[in-house]
């Protein structure tokens, strides 16, 4: 059994983790579980299922869905936050159904829990910083006049690239997708490095903690420092490779195109594979690639009916605005669902790569 001293550290870190994201919902949410702020709110508490209309079956991931569309993300951008808001969903299902097992006593799976949420809420400027939202990397447009690489370094590998004549048209869109999923990785790194600050800070101030309780920190924080190592060493060799792309040009003899499977691919070559594994997962990865394609191909298509759809609207035929209104609703549902699958699948891949690598160290 776990002291009421141990794991105490942790416990104060979720309550402050848990207080941000109060601040990020609003009152609104908090009167939603507090049970005092209404009549309805008094009644006796229900099981948790969607409510009608609602696309999630939590009530906090519905309030930060109304408040993403609040905030005019674009479709694309909607499609994502949809699908990461469903993978949390199904995650935290899954931590609850631990807890209820007693297997997560020292609150580790919950930090991990919330600290995901925070990276959501980053991303697509869900925690109040106007200037956190990562733009879609497959947004039509370019934005090579309005978004920003965040990065000096990257901003000179992008104009190198632009003014070299190495690229074809085809070839600048997809290093630009890799910049910007270079710059999604940092971004992420830098919340992940935010919230293992805070967990140092509440252990720094902890007032005499028991022995069992430094044993519990030491491994949670290992567990964290191990995570920003590979996260960090993921980003150095990510730049590096940028770094020989936009000097050299693509290679024909390219084993994968899109960013995140070339990530995979450098990932799996350094860890504890066999030959006879890193072919099967290289196969894998050819057909997780071609499943994120066909993603890509929707997000397009959906962004192009978008734009059709709002032009129909102007023009004010029923008739037209009906039939491509019902067009979008049925991409859109498409689009979430394949992105819904497709980073249930990457996360599979990534977790089964990082525990052959842990192996191997």
């Amino acid at each position: 059994m776990v002291s009421q001293k141990g794991g105490s550290w942790l416990r104060r870190l979720l309550a402050l983790l848990l207080l941000s994201l109060l601040l990020v919902l609003g009152p609104w949410q908090v009167a939603g579980h507090g049970g005092k702020y209404s009549r309805e709110q008094n009644e006796p508490e229900r099981p948790p299922k969607r409510e009608p209309g609602g696309e999630f079956r939590m009530e906090k991931l519905n309030q930060l869905w109304g408040k993403a569309q609040r905030l005019q993300l674009s479709p694309v951008e909607l499609s994502e936050l949809h699908a990461d808001l469903k993978i949390q969903e199904r995650d935290e299902f899954a931590w609850k159904k631990l807890k209820a097992e007693g297997l997560d006593e020292d609150g580790e799976k919950e930090a991990k829990l919330i600290q995901n949420l925070n990276v959501i809420l980053a991303k697509y400027g869900l925690d109040g910083r106007k200037d956190a939202r990562v733009l879609s990397s497959n947004s039509l447009h370019d934005g090579t006049e309005q978004d920003s690489l965040e990065d000096p370094r990257l901003e000179k590998l992008w104009h190198k690239a632009q003014t070299s004549g190495k690229f074809s048209r085809e070839e600048l869109d997809k290093l630009w997708r890799e910049l910007q999923h270079h710059r999604e990785k940092v971004r992420e790194y830098s919340v992940l490095l935010e919230t293992l600050s805070r967990m140092e800070e509440i252990r720094e101030n902890a007032i005499s903690p028991s022995d069992m309780s430094r044993v519990q920190e030491e491994a949670v924080l290992h567990s964290r420092h191990a995570e920003l190592k590979d996260r960090m060493r993921g980003i150095s060799q990510g730049y590096d490779r940028l770094q020989r792309v936009s000097h050299q040009g693509y290679s024909t003899e390219a084993e994968f195109e899109e960013p995140r499977v070339l990530d995979l691919w450098d990932l799996a070559q350094a860890a504890n594979f066999t030959e006879e594994e890193l072919e099967a997962l290289r196969e894998e990865l050819k057909h997780f690639e071609v499943k994120v394609e066909k993603h890509n191909h929707y997000q397009k298509q959906l962004e192009i009916s978008h734009q059709k759809l709002k032009h129909v609207e102007r023009l004010g035929d029923p008739e037209h605005v009906s039939r491509n209104r019902e067009r979008y609703a049925l991409l859109e549902e498409k689009t979430k669902e394949l992105g819904y699958k497709v980073k249930k699948h990457l996360q599979d891949l990534s977790s089964r790569i990082s525990r052959a690598h842990h192996n191997e160290l």
